[in-house]
């Protein structure tokens, strides 16, 4: 009859560990049934649940290993029961919450803990992504704040109602800074290469259409219109052909000047930086303007891009725009055009984006990110990001800091 033991050995790391109970494993005949290591401060933590088929003193050999080692080591029996509940649990859906910040206060964890267990989820593993806060000031530690921290949550569990815990954990980080992200795992989650993004308050800090009005001195115009479009009174197509009916006669040169100094999302230069280096395709999709949207392609390498084009003659600006108007039914459409183009899956695809009009864009691709997004966007989007810069996407793609490091020099 098979005898079931889950190993644990705790002490200071040092080289040769992981041999020596291996070979005493070994000389006891034992089978690896699963195994976990991992080192925090110089401290190692290793569990291995072993198979054994035969009468054998390995508890013995372990205590004796661990002594020459300098290891705590405990055996533990473990009942048919107790693996058969394992075994299941093994089995069950893994979902990924991932926890980011500026700061992450120690008491988000026994917080996000109570939340997971409420919905009957084990927390398998945590690690850190972000990396290592400096000891020392100055730029370092300034760039490590702009990164900020992010923990990585593997859980299981059988299936729950995703919508509830997301909505649940919305309003949790909200109460302490944080933002909390919640994906189901997948092969597609670690195969995703095709990144779109809405350009106004996504890769920039402005909405052009307002800055182009402020300059022509209709600002307050059509920022009227812009709430109508808001209580409903306007769709989409509607509000933006009426806002730039009041940009006719806008000298030319003023697109110019907007287009030279605009101002870049925080974290857009390092984010295109890795996408680009790691092989993604990358699009903007916008209901702006092409003429700003390809000064971006220019600046930041976007593979490709698609917004609306302004109709300009004689060096003014009409009032028009070339049909068809990108609005969010325009942007689903070219998502799924884009990956059939490039033979990808919709679960390959990731868009980014802040308004109404993006979450349609949101909800198609396999993952969706409301950026710095109004509450009702959060509330509606997969998941969302609001405390760090635009490059935090990459800590949801599952990159940790010190896998780009390299690549930062």
């Amino acid at each position: 009859m098979t005898r079931r033991l889950l190993i644990r050995a705790t002490g200071a790391a040092r080289p040769g560990q992981l041999a020596g109970l291996g070979q005493a494993m070994a000389r006891s005949g034992a089978r690896l049934l699963d195994i976990n290591q991992s080192v925090t401060f110089g401290m190692m933590s290793l569990e291995a649940l072993v198979g054994l088929d035969h009468d054998s003193d390995l508890e013995a050999a372990l205590a004796a290993t661990g002594d020459e080692l300098g290891l705590d080591i405990q055996a533990i029996q473990v009942s048919a029961e107790e693996y058969q509940r394992w075994s299941v649990q093994a089995g069950q859906p893994r979902l990924i919450l991932t926890l980011l910040a500026p700061h992450l206060p120690a008491g988000i964890l026994a917080e996000v803990g109570a939340l997971t267990a409420g919905h009957g989820l084990t927390v398998e593993l945590i690690h850190r992504l972000s990396g290592r806060e400096p000891l020392d000031g100055g730029v370092a530690q300034e760039n490590a704040h702009q990164r900020g921290a992010c923990v990585e949550c593997w859980l299981r569990g059988e299936e729950v109602d995703l919508d509830a815990l997301r909505e649940k954990a919305l309003a949790l980080g909200a109460m302490h800074g944080v933002d909390i992200a919640i994906q189901e795992d997948s092969i597609w989650r670690r195969h995703r290469r095709l990144v779109c993004f809405d350009m106004d308050s996504t890769l920039i800090q402005t909405e052009v259409i307002d800055e182009l009005a402020r300059r022509h001195g209709v600002g307050d115009e059509v920022a009227a219109v812009t709430e109508r479009a808001m209580r409903g009174e306007l769709d989409f197509q509607q509000s933006f052909r009426e806002r730039m009916a009041k940009l006719r006669g806008l000298d030319e040169s003023v697109l110019a000047e907007i287009a030279e100094n605009l101002p870049l999302m925080e974290g857009v230069e390092r984010l295109m930086h890795h996408l680009k280096r790691l092989g993604y395709r990358t699009a903007i999709l916008s209901g702006g303007f092409t003429y700003f949207a390809r000064h971006l392609q220019e600046r930041l390498g976007f593979d490709e891009v698609h917004a609306n084009e302004l109709v300009i003659e004689n060096g003014k600006v009409t009032g028009e725009v070339a049909e068809p108007i990108l609005d969010a039914e325009r942007k689903v459409q070219l998502l799924h055009e884009i990956a059939e183009r490039e033979g990808l899956a919709m679960e390959q695809t990731i868009a980014v984006g802040d308004g109404a009009n993006d979450l349609k864009m949101l909800a198609a691709a396999g993952l969706g990110i409301a950026f710095r997004a109004k509450p009702l966007v959060r509330s509606q989007a997969r998941q969302s990001i609001s405390t760090l810069g635009i490059d935090a996407v990459l800590y949801l793609m599952g990159y940790r800091q010190g896998d780009l490091e390299e690549g930062e020099s």
